[in-house]
């Protein structure tokens, strides 16, 4: 079995994991608040990181603290939370599409904050997704899980303005990715954890499957898969990785279907359709104009 044979066999895996993990995240929460899941799950992430830079021997300092704590704000206290508090009312697979609308979030956080030009099919992705997010919000009937869609979209915003806010970092400080990663995620668990404390929460139930949602979401999906994520890079081309914001949330609706009978409303399956589309035609753009498709993740 040659390397990109293996490359594509641990590619699919992690996308199995990833995206299986919105359904594992949604069952948790029978057994543990909102706020306490983020907290703990960061937490198990950030160990796992640190022990990943120990055995690396890549445990360097602490990055430069102001800008590490920004990020650590939007990667994980921001993005965590509101994915988390997202499922507490709403459905695996809709939440997982609404979150991976951050693709389109990055093109126009980066086009506000890096100059960066957003050109050609971008605009029709752009266009797409839009449209697409207002058949699912479906705005002209409100009712009880619009907040949950809220929150998912502005989970993906927020992932979308730590991408930006990491590249721009990166035109400034030279650092180490595993470095910065396992720093900025130890500094936002800290707000998790207060908020933890000034938001009452029910008591938390520790039974089986409660510490191996912990497990998987932390160790697996927060730590280790980060970590095959980044080796995977070095091995696929970009227009490949670029897939990944596709095929998670895909899998996603298909196991929450097949797991917890979720069925989309016409609207929202014609809204879930349009953002696929979109993300269908920004990998397109990626294997075919590298330069000109979008900030990298």
């Amino acid at each position: 079995m040659n390397a990109r044979t293996r490359s594509l066999g641990g590619f699919v895996l992690l996308v199995l994991v990833w995206a299986y993990n919105w359904i594992v995240s949604k069952n948790a929460l029978a057994y543990v608040g909102a706020f306490d899941f983020a907290a703990y799950r960061s937490l198990v992430g950030t160990v796992t990181l640190f022990c990943v830079m120990f055995l690396t021997r890549r445990l360097l300092p602490l990055p430069p603290f102001g800008p590490t704590l920004l990020l650590g704000g939007l990667q994980t206290t921001g993005f965590m939370l509101l994915m988390t508090l997202a499922l507490v009312s709403g459905g695996a697979g809709k939440v997982a599409v609404l979150a991976f609308t951050m693709p389109f979030w990055t093109l126009l956080w980066a086009r506000i904050f890096l100059a960066e030009q957003i050109v050609g099919g971008q605009w029709l992705a752009i266009l797409l997704a839009a449209a697409g997010l207002l058949a699912i919000l479906d705005p002209m009937h409100l009712h009880g899980s619009l907040l949950s869609k809220l929150l998912a979209v502005s989970a993906g915003a927020c992932w979308a303005a730590a991408t930006v806010y990491a590249k721009k970092l990166r035109r400034r400080i030279q650092f180490d990715v595993l470095t910065l990663t396992g720093w900025q995620m130890a500094l936002g668990t800290i707000p998790l954890f207060i908020a933890c404390w000034v938001v009452p929460q029910r008591p938390v139930q520790p039974e089986p499957y409660f510490w191996f949602a912990l497990l998987y979401s932390g160790v697996l999906a927060s730590g280790l898969g980060w970590l095959m994520w980044m080796r995977l890079l070095q091995h696929l081309s970009a227009g490949a990785a670029s897939l990944n914001a596709l095929a998670i949330p895909a899998v996603a609706v298909l196991a929450a279907w097949l797991e917890h009978g979720e069925r989309p409303a016409p609207h929202e399956l014609l809204g879930m359709l349009l953002v696929a589309l979109a993300l269908v035609l920004l990998s397109y753009l990626a294997t075919q104009h590298p330069k000109n498709a979008g900030p990298s993740t």
